[in-house]
Formats: C-alpha cells, sequence, structure tokens
C-alpha cells in the first residue's frame, strides 16, 4: 500500500507514503495521498497532520515508469491532475501540516512539502527539482516557497539541490536533526501545534491561506501547461532519453 495512517498523539494524523524503492508514486497513488490528508484534515478530533514517508527518502516525484509505458497521453494528464490534487489537499487541509522530510526530496517531494506548513529535516535530506532533466516542468511555484527568487531560478535551470541545512538558513525549515530523531522532533511540534484550540487552528490556517501573495494552486496548474506542451512537442521524451543533457 503506497499511503497509510495512523494516529499516534492525541489530535496528531501521520500520514505515511511508502512505495519502494524511492516513493515516487504512480497517478493513483497521489490521488490516494490527496485523499488522505483532506480526510485527516476533516476529522474533528484531528489538530495537525504529519505527513512522513518510509523507506530510502521522502519523496522522488512521478513514477517516470508509469509515464513510459504509456503511449498516449493518458498517465501524463493523470500525473498533471493527481501531482495538483496532492499538493492542494495539503495546502488547503483544514488544520496545519508538519512534512517530516529525509533524504531526497525531489520533484514531487518539493510541492508537497513547499504547500506544508513547517518543516522538520534530518541532516541528510537535500531539496530540488530535476525536473528539466526529465523532460517535465512544474512545482517552481513550490521552490520559491522554500527559497528566494533568484536561487530558485538557478536551483531550476541547472537541477542542483539544496541541503536541510541551506534551507534553515533561509528559514523556511523549522529544524534539522540526526536521521533516527526526525520523527520525533517531528512529532514534537506536531503535538505543540494539536495542544491549541482546534477551532482556532482552523480559522488560523483558512486566515493565512487567505493572506498568501501568490495562488499557489492557479501558479502550478499554469506551468503544468508548459509539461504537456513539452510533451506533445516529442521534447520530453528526447530529454527524458539522455537524462537532461543536449543530443
Amino acid at each position: 500500500m503506497s499511503v497509510s495512517t495512523s494516529s499516534p498523539l492525541d489530535g496528531v494524523r501521520v500520514v505515511t507514503v511508502d512505495r519502494p524503492p524511492v516513493n515516487a508514486l504512480p497517478v493513483q497513488g497521489w490521488y490516494d495521498l490527496a485523499d488522505a490528508v483532506r480526510a485527516a484534515g476533516r476529522d474533528p478530533e484531528v489538530r495537525c497532520v504529519v505527513l512522513a514517508a518510509a523507506g530510502r527518502g521522502f519523496n522522488a516525484g512521478v513514477d517516470i515508469k508509469e509515464l513510459q509505458r504509456d503511449t498516449g497521453h493518458k498517465a501524463l494528464i493523470g500525473a498533471n491532475r493527481g501531482c495538483a490534487e496532492a499538493f492542494a489537499a495539503v495546502y488547503t487541509c483544514e488544520v496545519p501540516v508538519v512534512a517530516a522530510v529525509r533524504g531526497f526530496c525531489l520533484g514531487g517531494g518539493v510541492g508537497l512539502v513547499g504547500n506544508a506548513d513547517a518543516i522538520v529535516a534530518s541532516e541528510d535530506a537535500v531539496f530540488g527539482l530535476p525536473e528539466l532533466d526529465r523532460g517535465a516542468l512544474g512545482a517552481a511555484t513550490h521552490l520559491a516557497r522554500l527559497v528566494p527568487q533568484h536561487l530558485m531560478r538557478t536551483l531550476y535551470y541547472t537541477s542542483r539541490t539544496v541541503t536541510a541545512t541551506d534551507l534553515l538558513a533561509h528559514g523556511s525549515v523549522w529544524r534539522v536533526v540526526p536521521p533516527h530523531e526526525l520523527m520525533h522532533a517531528a512529532m514534537e511540534l506536531a503535538e505543540e501545534i494539536a495542544a491549541k484550540d482546534g477551532h482556532l487552528l482552523r480559522l488560523a490556517k483558512a486566515a493565512l491561506n487567505g493572506i498568501d501573495p501568490v495562488d499557489v494552486q492557479r501558479s502550478y496548474r499554469f506551468e503544468q501547461g508548459f509539461t504537456f506542451e513539452a510533451n506533445l512537442a516529442g521534447t520530453a521524451a528526447r530529454v527524458r532519453g539522455t537524462f537532461g543533457k543536449e543530443a
């Protein structure tokens, strides 16, 4: 099963992604994740959601192999919509979402954590968008919530990554801890948040989303249009075949 939920603490729901080997999700996996996060936020007993992952890293984005098996555009359209649903579910979750990030957080992983309310990361966590090496575009909207504008552009054009410590310096990560302390640190923050009044937390989440300077859902869907254009032009398949290098 790709997505599971648990309730280890009063008021805290943990949503865990587990899809070996690298937590790259197929189309249905993104919808399952969206459903799990939305269900947690709707539960009146939940006051904070922790988004976590099992295995080697947090999230490696879309299952590229699923796209390559499809001779048409059904998988691409599904991945576009599924990612948009999952990212939106994190952003619009009725209660705060804490992302617990270890290892790699790439592509769709950045979309998830960029829309989270808080990030706790392990010392081995790295964040980046290798989209140009995959023949895709997208999630610059979310990377821009983690780093300043010019750094976001440089990272995007080069497909380079930044570390959790880098993001701590930019103020977008709450804490950086050793890998074995990650879930403890994330749960500690979630428990502190969940100690607040549930109704006020929901009002606070809605208020903070309402004053955001960027409409993240509209912005991301705009980016996705260029991903589809790259596929229609044949550029996406060519770039994936050369691992992002000029042929």
